[in-house]
């Protein structure tokens, strides 16, 4: 199923401020941030911990499986 730029279940890259990437799992897209004028936000769980996190969806990329 598919939420615009990332499908749920696919595994990305989240891009931390000090470079480092982490790998996670999208979850969703959070559409109430761009309704309230604030950046697109994305749902992801991180695969090492399993903690859910909502990030700016410009933090995330693709990886290869």
């Amino acid at each position: 199923m598919s939420d615009g730029l990332f499908e749920r279940g696919a595994k990305v890259w989240v891009h931390g401020p000090d470079g480092v990437a982490a790998p996670a799992i999208y979850v969703g897209g959070g559409e109430n941030a761009t309704f309230f004028g604030g950046p697109p936000l994305a749902y992801i769980v991180l695969e090492e911990t399993r903690e859910p996190a909502e990030v700016n969806l410009d933090q995330i990329t693709a990886r290869d499986a």
